[in-house]
């Protein structure tokens, strides 16, 4: 399928990042219709270019978003969209695991998709905070202590099974996606995104046995605090935070709607974990 209308975002407060948002833009605006997120918009006030919120692009016929930046970039345009589009990423940011495209690479990169693309589907997280649904997670929900240097107590259940009490720093529930993020950090394996599983990380847990557990993705996992008077916060792949304390409930499930990437010559997983963490 040929490319006919792309949506951008940008990391608003990077001048670099912006720059390469005007370059997209000049090089390409007689070839296709372009939507720029309401920050690039706002930064930028292009005149051939449209402003759309990024929850509004599919609807409007955007075939695939560009994201410029890091990461976190990355994150926060899929967070704000229930049923993704395909993202491609473009690196202006430091260690990017979801940004394929260096900035030399861009545009024709870019020339390169607007003539059809491949894309691969990335299972993300439901999340549920006391019944209320939250984002869904790409990469990761982290429950951490809300006080410095307080430790709390957490009951995991998976698939209605408690396998974990542990007293510790707080958890990481991740996808594979996001195994190679925070997950990775605390002491848990790299999974290949095409596994279907969950990765269950303590941080800085109090007890020798507590260690990783990666289940299946459709199992449905409960994380309760069993400590009175204790917070935590809820974090959802860095970009969203919650508030959670005992008896609340925080019941994960695998996503409905994938997050969905381009495929560009750099999209190898394994070369990627080569240079990334040399």
């Amino acid at each position: 399928m040929k490319v006919n209308k792309i949506g951008i975002t940008s990391k608003y407060d990077s001048p670099q990042a912006l720059e390469m948002v005007e370059t997209i833009v000049k090089r390409f605006t007689s070839q296709i219709k372009i939507f720029l997120d309401e920050g690039s918009f706002d930064m930028l006030n292009l005149p051939e270019t449209k402003r759309l919120p990024v929850e509004e692009m599919k609807e409007a016929g955007v075939n695939l978003i560009i994201s410029i930046g890091g990461d976190g970039t990355v994150l926060r345009s899929i967070s704000r969209m229930d049923d993704p589009l395909p993202l491609l990423g473009i690196n202006m940011g430091m260690l990017g695991f979801l940004v394929d495209v260096m900035p030399e690479e861009a545009i024709p990169t870019i020339e390169k998709v607007l003539e059809g693309f491949e894309y691969t589907e990335r299972c993300r997280i439901a999340v549920n905070l006391n019944g209320e649904e939250l984002p869904c997670a790409t990469n990761e929900v982290v429950l951490t202590t809300a006080r410095p240097a307080k430790i709390l107590t957490f009951r995991v259940t998976v698939d209605g099974c408690m396998i974990e009490e542990f007293r510790s720093d707080g958890v990481v529930i991740a996808t594979p996606t996001g195994s190679t993020a925070y997950a990775m950090s605390a002491g848990g394996p790299i999974l290949d995104p095409r596994v279907n599983a969950t990765l269950i990380v303590p941080l800085a847990p109090f007890k020798l046995s507590a260690r990783p557990w990666v289940v299946p993705s459709d199992r449905p996992i409960k994380v309760e605090i069993t400590i009175p008077e204790k917070e935590a916060a809820v974090v959802i792949d860095g970009q969203h935070t919650y508030t959670m304390k005992k008896e609340d409930t925080v019941c994960l499930t695998k996503a409905k709607n994938p997050a969905r990437f381009v495929v560009t010559e750099r999209s190898g997983f394994y070369e990627k974990v080569q240079s990334k963490l040399r």
